[in-house]
């Protein structure tokens, strides 16, 4: 069901832009000796609660770890730009799996693409011997993540927008559900029970799990195992534990795997069953396999054509990886293209569009001369997004005339993409990073909303949105996530 409204969901009240929180008030925000004991309180929370990373000191070690980084207090968010968010989501999860489906619009989409960006290239090389061998596995499993900042609107209000689409190890769902415990705790530590009362629940690690242990369950192998593929140094592995443990708690093995350890130790059966030091795969979910420093070898490159050929379940298979490849997502602005994908959907349509941003192509020819002309002239109104994730990879302000000024006149241009630039409203809030100085920053919170779906040969057997992320950056960043030292972890406080 994607028309109507979400079950359980609350429909959106009056929003009062000038509703003034406790914790925005300046006699609080300049309290030093009430935010020292409040971030106290938060950090051993934190700690307590789990919210977990391994050091920058000792990032592949468990033996010293620090609270991961969090926003003191819960941030401001509409509660109607929310509940938006939520209700697209279903909406967005069909939209892409629909269009991973697409071979002939995938390739039209990427041709110039595969052209200029060598990754890309090899991800689409994968993706076409698969297609030539005949696709193995009729069950797809779609986790996904839909972001968004609030963009201020001239009469000051505020819409939602989105940033991307991650369709590949979209992360922090399990840290994130852990974050309300904190952000409760502050405000019951400061005395303000009736805003604790309003910080809701995030159940994003377990309704993420539901849809793993529902293709597990499809997949038809009791004994069979989830694989984790993830990377060689992980500081985020407490996150990715959230989810394993819930899987467990299902009865469900669990193994964690490099790449290059499926090349050594991966085989197909004659029915290309995928097996790997003994244990058939169930499903292959990748926390890993977004960037090119994932693949720091051939045989890297040889492991994931080995899993996308197999009977094991792809979390994303090839086909969704690259649709959320930045470049797709500028395709979908054009006029009929969602109506395409989506014709028995015209609210869908509606919700979806909403949230665009303006999304360009710079490819050759006179369409692109122009928007790079306008992005010279006015380089602040515009991001420059070359096909990467795992942020930190965008392009802003004088850097994107130094870079455009470079690829302007050869094929390399067709590597990028650019976006209008979003201009949030800035809200208050201290930002606790371990190892770093206390201080009163200026921020820009960023939403995302994890979807789950799978699809059984060509029927949707499930469709949820799954949880909710909250990031938050100072003003001093233009780009850059949590795992990146810049984005810390935050909880939606509702006007």
């Amino acid at each position: 069901m994607i028309h109507g409204k979400l079950p359980g969901l609350i429909r959106p009240g009056r929003m009062d832009s000038e509703l003034l929180i406790p914790f925005e008030a300046d006699d609080v925000l300049q309290n030093h000796s009430l935010i020292q004991h409040l971030t106290l309180a938060a950090k051993d929370a934190a700690l307590l609660q789990g919210v977990l990373m391994r050091t920058k000191e000792e990032p592949s070690s468990s033996e010293t770890i620090c609270f991961a980084p969090i926003t003191l207090f819960p941030s401001p968010v509409p509660k109607n730009l929310f509940d938006q968010a939520c209700e697209a989501q279903q909406d967005f999860n069909v939209l892409i799996d629909r269009i991973s489906m697409d071979p002939e619009f995938l390739k039209k989409a990427l041709a110039s693409t595969i052209k200029a960006d060598e990754f890309t290239a090899r991800l689409f090389n994968i993706y076409n011997q698969v297609l030539e061998e005949g696709i193995t596995q009729s069950i797809t499993l779609g986790i996904n993540r839909s972001d968004y900042m609030f963009d201020k609107k001239h009469d000051q209000s505020a819409c939602l927008k989105q940033i991307e689409i991650n369709t590949i190890a979209a992360s922090f769902a399990g840290l994130a559900a852990k974050v309300p415990v904190v952000h409760r705790h502050v405000m019951h530590v400061w005395g303000k029970p009736e805003e604790a009362a309003k910080i809701q629940s995030n159940s994003a690690a377990k309704e993420i799990c539901k849809g793993i242990a529902k293709a597990w369950e499809l997949y038809g192998s009791p004994e069979a195992v989830v694989l984790f593929l993830v990377e060689r140094v992980s500081r985020n592995i407490f996150d990715q534990r959230c989810l394993e443990m819930e899987l467990w708690d299902k009865n469900i093995r669990v193994i964690r795997r490099h790449f290059i350890e499926i090349y050594e130790r991966g085989t197909l059966d004659d029915n290309k069953r995928l097996h790997v030091d003994g244990y058939e795969v169930a499903i292959a979910y990748f926390r890993s396999g977004y960037s090119p420093d994932d693949y720091h070898s051939e045989e890297c490159w040889a492991a994931r054509l080995l899993i996308e050929r197999s009977l094991a379940i792809k979390c994303p298979n090839i086909g969704t990886h690259l649709v959320g490849t930045k470049k797709v997502q500028q395709e979908l602005v054009h006029s009929g293209v969602l109506e395409n994908y989506l014709p028995e959907y015209p609210k869908a349509v509606e919700r979806i569009r909403a949230t665009f941003a303006g999304l360009y192509s710079i490819d050759e020819g006179p369409e692109g001369d122009e928007i790079i002309a306008k992005a010279m002239e006015n380089p602040e109104a515009y991001v420059l997004k070359p096909q990467r994730e795992g942020g930190g990879n965008n392009i802003f302000g004088e850097e994107i005339r130094q870079v455009l000024g470079g690829i302007k006149d050869g094929s390399k241009r067709s590597a990028y993409i650019l976006m209008d630039r979003i201009n949030p409203k800035a809200v208050k809030n201290y930002l606790l990073q371990s190892g770093t100085a206390l201080k009163l920053s200026e921020c820009i919170p960023e939403l995302g909303m994890f979807g789950v779906y799978i699809r059984s040969c060509n029927r949707l057997v499930m469709n949820i949105c799954a949880g909710h992320l909250l990031r938050t950056k100072s003003t001093e960043f233009a780009d850059g996530g949590v795992s990146a030292g810049v984005a810390v972890l935050d909880t939606p406080y509702f006007i």
